[in-house]
């Protein structure tokens, strides 16, 4: 019998811990977090741990956690719905144009990205007007929003309609990559945005305030938890689950946005979204797993269900893959969700310069400037030591390579 290559840590007075770390470094800090995590009383069976594990707010990114009768707003986080989405087209190599910069700077005007930050000044990462499709796609949304805010009227007053269909900052981003037989891909990365962000922030600020006699108790305040049929546990299934459709119809639509976008700058007809994926990394959700109906909260870990489609993208610049999972059940059927920071971005802007970055993705057609230097490529963990690390849990169908990268 083939020996499994997680690693086993016992917890005191906890669920065991499995982690998928193989040849890949784990911090300190993230190790005493999952133990804290491990410790909380509804812990299913065992945490699950992913190769791109790193320290997280509350919980651990790049960890799998199965709750019976409660869940913890913190451990989804306030990205909710966050995840990938990736279609292949019938392009090649050989008919993208020898310059990059005008099909960049396409996707760049097609697509909202980046933030304005400030009071009254128009966010460039918003909607100046609505186009008919998020329009459309709003209106599906909509009556549902709608009975949340009945409920939470402040979550009316935030970025929603005029976040659909846009991109966001930080590690959102959007690429065009060549697979390995030179086929065009295109992939993005974002979630539900400012509505998902006020939704998240609410919830954990409730669940602290529902819990503010026990919070002393907790290892971490960022811990606190609704309890199931208590008076905001619904409420939070019902607000996650509307954030986490929203997240993957913004997604849809910017790959609407990206394939027109592409279409104006290379002149052949293409088909896209011949191979389609669009997944979560950062959710809740009800699943049956040993035979008992849980939840699980996948903290930057990506469903790997026997035969599902997943995306687990490399840093930028780096290797992207496209995988079918394994149906691993010790894993909760789960893989990692990318690389996985080795240092915060505080420190990557500290230790690297704009000629790093430069270096870093010459292979690119990318920003290359100060405001990106958190995202070089030696900030992550190797994505092949990750790749090998989770090899029961996933295999890899397709492996790209980023030619353009738009960043927010």
């Amino acid at each position: 019998m083939q020996a499994h290559t997680y690693q086993l840590l016992e917890v005191a007075n906890g669920k065991p811990i499995k982690l998928w770390t193989e040849g890949v470094p784990v911090e300190h800090e993230a190790r005493q977090q999952l133990m804290n995590t491990a410790r909380m009383p509804f812990i299913f069976k065992h945490l699950a741990v992913m190769p791109d594990v790193h320290l997280g707010k509350g919980s651990t990114i790049g960890s799998v956690i199965p709750t019976v009768g409660a869940i913890i707003p913190a451990a989804v986080g306030v990205d909710i719905g966050c995840g990938m989405i990736a279609a292949c087209t019938s392009l090649t190599a050989s008919d993208l144009p020898d310059n990059l910069h005008g099909l960049r700077c396409a996707i760049e005007k097609a697509v909202p990205h980046g933030r304005t930050i400030g009071r009254g000044v128009r966010d460039k990462g918003a909607w100046d007007s609505v186009p008919r499709e998020a329009d459309r796609a709003w209106a599906a949304l909509e009556p549902r929003f709608k009975a949340i805010t009945d409920k939470y009227p402040k979550l009316a007053n935030t970025n929603n309609r005029g976040h659909l269909g846009t991109l966001g900052s930080g590690n959102h981003f959007v690429e065009v990559c060549l697979d390995e037989t030179d086929r065009v891909w295109f992939m993005l990365h974002s979630g539900s945005r400012g509505v998902g962000n006020a939704i998240g922030n609410l919830f954990i600020q409730m669940a602290q305030a529902d819990m503010r006699l026990h919070l002393a108790n907790l290892p971490d305040r960022d811990l606190a938890y609704f309890k199931e049929g208590s008076r905001h546990f619904n409420d939070y299934v019902e607000a996650v689950g509307w954030a986490q459709d929203f997240a993957r119809q913004n997604r849809a639509l910017m790959m609407q946005a990206v394939i027109q976008a592409t279409r104006k700058v290379i002149n052949k007809p293409f088909e896209a979204a011949l191979e389609a994926v669009n997944c979560h990394h950062n959710y809740v959700q009800k699943e049956r797993h040993f035979g008992q109906e849980i939840l699980v909260t996948r903290k930057g870990a990506v469903s790997a269900k026997k035969g599902e489609l997943g995306i687990i993208p490399g840093s930028m610049g780096a290797k992207s893959f496209i995988v079918r999972g394994l149906g691993n059940e010790e894993s909760f059927c789960s893989c990692s969700h990318g690389a996985g920071r080795t240092m915060s971005r505080t420190k990557a802007k500290s230790l690297f310069t704009v000629e790093d970055q430069i270096r870093a993705t010459a292979h690119v057609e990318c920003r290359k400037d100060a405001a990106v230097i958190d995202e070089i490529p030696m900030a992550y963990k190797d994505i092949d030591h990750v790749m090998h690390a989770q090899r029961e849990l996933v295999e890899v169908l397709h492996t790209l390579r980023q030619v353009v990268c738009v960043k927010g």
